[in-house]
């Protein structure tokens, strides 16, 4: 059975089951007793205690999600940081990783994994929104809920991006699962957003398919692969998959950063416009080549923009110089060449100058005006529009903008194109995205937050007394006139009770040297609070009995309503010292009995030097008179046997012999030793 099931740690958190085991720790499901809830706890293997590289990837997990808070990562609660054992106290998630879902499917649709991405990516912006990277995304460490909940999960290896130029340590740069990691981190360079980017796509890839991009007999064989291969297109594996989200996924997984998503808001857009029209496809581009005739990223049909022109180009005479110094001057096809592109050239003349006039009777040009802001409506009773434009059906957006409001259109505004030949796209507002707000009121602050975040909003909160609502439940929204929805990603503020209201102190009242029961009304009377377990007794005979001698606050201290307060009070006794004369024939060691009225106090055995010829005994009782009575055992007989008697004063302390110690009363010691009393 495993060591620390069962046990609890800090008092609070009770181990009930291991859950999980990892490189570096161990996951166990835990009940926390403090805030009655099921909790993951974290456990990092002793064997790594005392190892550097492991304690700083541990903390950095918990520093790393301690600043994020979003749906789609597991939250932390709790850390502990000690020299025997180090742990991170995390939100339970009862459900199962993407990888088991993964391998128990026997066809995945491609619907389900675009849920699942857009999910992962959203978790991803927040993170690197935060300045946090990743670094081993892959489906082991993407935890699944029963309704499809994406939770994202350990961030032992992610770095805070920002600081990586700085604090990279040569000994975590290839850190990383080596099925999903990015080509520049298998090469142990630094990473950013974009390494994470890569992951997302190699999962996407294995949803789509149902097979890893690269595969091999060894760890290196695959990261070398990662380094330099490309993969098999996922259309050739899977026909089904539509071409627009095979773009998407090749150029996640592109092994030149600069070719590849630059973020997850990036990653998200396309996804966006795939789910809008699954038919779409990307006009991605990747030459080789590293000439400046080179282009990337051409995506017009997506964002309605024109092709991302060419940096430069190479001119024909520089080409022409090169060939010369190469191959010498051939005349021949050159004249050709040129010959051909003046033939070309007049052709394109001809056609475009004078094929207007028998192609299209209407060469008269007009400047596409700003549709922005205005109403489908508006638009199509403008008979001028209707002449000049085709207007293609409408795409729908949610947006701040009323309903039926154009917000984008494919043609920039202010161009000059013929009457009738260019078509236009429009964008319209389908509103804003009310979402129903959750009823967290009287809710604990943490299952509010993950309702409200769940439902799309972004949480905030403000602590203020109450003195009918408890600490850390909700008791409202502010402010109190909110409506019953609001627009998906809009801020809302939870007010959260710090506990009831905090009464104004008084002045503590003296009750040193009064009675115990009237202290203790002087002090119910003012507010505070003491009970018979806050009270200590004192023997002290210099004060009457039961009389306050001592109180935990001073007197006039300003001091909050029903603090405890504790006292000491006086017995009215004291401690007496009885001096007992040795008897001249005891031997050692001394082996001595002490009764109070009747009943034994205390058994002396032991040795004492020869010249001690007296040994004193304290006694304290409370009461008024008492008896002590002193056995010594027989050295020759080996009993007890009675030896003196000695009335004392309980108040006073003083001491009366009643009965002379009879020296006498023992036989000669032998070679015996005598026995000890029991």
């Amino acid at each position: 059975m495993d060591k620390y099931v069962g046990k609890r740690l800090d008092g609070r958190y009770e181990i009930k089951e291991i859950i999980g085991v990892g490189g570096m720790a161990h996951v166990y499901k835990a009940y926390d007793n403090i805030d009655n809830r099921i909790v993951a706890v974290k456990i990092l293997k002793e064997e790594y205690l005392q190892n550097e590289e492991f304690t700083r990837r541990f903390k950095n997990e918990s520093k790393a999600i301690a600043i994020l808070s979003h749906p789609n990562i597991v939250k932390v609660y709790d850390v502990s940081f000690g020299d025997r054992m180090q742990y991170i106290v995390m939100e339970y998630i009862d459900g199962i990783t993407l990888k088991e879902y993964i391998e128990g499917q026997a066809e995945f649709k491609w619907k389900e994994a675009v849920h699942f991405t857009v999910q992962i990516l959203r978790a991803l912006q927040h993170a690197h929104d935060k300045g946090i990277v990743h670094r081993d995304i892959k489906p082991q460490n993407i935890m699944l809920l029963p309704d499809g909940t994406i939770k994202v999960a350990d961030f032992g290896i992610a770095r805070f991006s920002r600081q990586d130029i700085r604090t990279t340590r040569s000994s975590d740069k290839a850190i990383g699962s080596v099925h999903y990691i990015s080509p520049e981190q298998a090469r142990g360079e630094i990473t950013d957003e974009k390494a994470d980017i890569y992951s997302v796509g190699v999962m996407l890839y294995e949803m789509l398919t149902g097979k890893l991009p690269f595969e091999a007999d060894s760890a290196v064989s695959v990261a070398i692969m990662q380094m330099q291969s490309e993969a098999q297109p996922p259309r050739q594996i899977n026909a089904a998959i539509p071409e627009g989200l095979e773009d998407i996924t090749i150029k996640a997984m592109q092994k030149d950063t600069s070719k590849r998503y630059q973020s997850a808001a990036e990653m998200l857009y396309d996804i966006d416009e795939f789910k809008k029209n699954p038919s779409i496809h990307f006009e991605y581009k990747y030459f080789v080549d590293d000439s400046p005739t080179r282009y990337m990223d051409t995506i017009s049909k997506v964002r309605g923009t024109e092709p991302v022109k060419p940096t430069g180009r190479v001119k024909a005479e520089e080409v022409d110089e090169e060939v010369e110094e190469k191959k010498g001057f051939p005349i021949i096809p050159v004249l050709c060449a040129v010959i051909g592109a003046f033939v070309l050239i007049a052709a394109i003349f001809v056609f475009v100058v004078m094929g207007d006039k028998f192609f299209n009777n209407n060469s008269e040009q007009v400047e596409v005006p700003s549709f922005v802001g205005m109403t489908l409506d508006q638009i199509s009773s403008n008979p001028d529009y209707m002449q000049w434009f085709t207007f293609e059906t409408a795409n729908e957006q949610y947006s701040n903008e009323a309903a039926g409001t154009v917000i984008d259109q494919s043609l920039e505004a202010g161009i000059m194109v013929k009457k009738g030949v260019k078509s236009i796209k429009l964008t319209v507002s389908k509103g804003p995205n009310l979402v129903q707000i959750p009823n967290v009121v009287g809710q604990h602050r943490d299952a509010a937050q993950a309702a409200l975040e769940n439902a799309g909003f972004v949480v905030k909160y403000t602590l203020d007394v109450s003195d009918e609502v408890a600490v850390d439940f909700v008791i409202s929204l502010s402010p109190a006139e909110y409506p019953d929805k609001m627009q998906y990603g809009s801020d809302i503020t939870m007010v959260v009770s710090s506990g009831e209201t905090p009464a104004e102190p008084v002045a503590m009242p003296d009750v040193t040297n009064v009675p115990k029961d009237q202290a203790i009304a002087l002090l119910e009377t003012a507010g505070f609070t003491v009970t018979e377990t806050d009270i200590t007794y004192v023997d002290d005979s210099s004060v009457p009995a039961n009389t306050v001698i001592w109180q935990s606050v001073a007197a006039d201290t300003p001091t909050v309503p029903g603090t405890v307060i504790k006292l000491r009070v006086s017995t009215g006794y004291t401690q007496a010292k009885v001096q007992i004369q040795l008897p001249t024939q005891m031997g050692t060691p001394i082996d001595m009995q002490v009764y109070v009225n009747g009943e034994l106090r205390n058994t002396f055995t032991g040795l004492l030097p020869n010249e001690v010829k007296v040994k004193d005994v304290t006694v304290s009782e409370r009461m008024e008179t008492y008896t002590v009575t002193v056995r010594i055992a027989d050295n020759g007989k080996g009993n007890y046997v009675s030896y003196a008697k000695y009335s004392v004063n309980g108040k006073t302390g003083t001491v009366s012999i009643t009965e002379e110690p009879n020296l006498n009363a023992l036989t000669p010691a032998t070679t015996t030793t005598p026995a000890a009393a029991e």
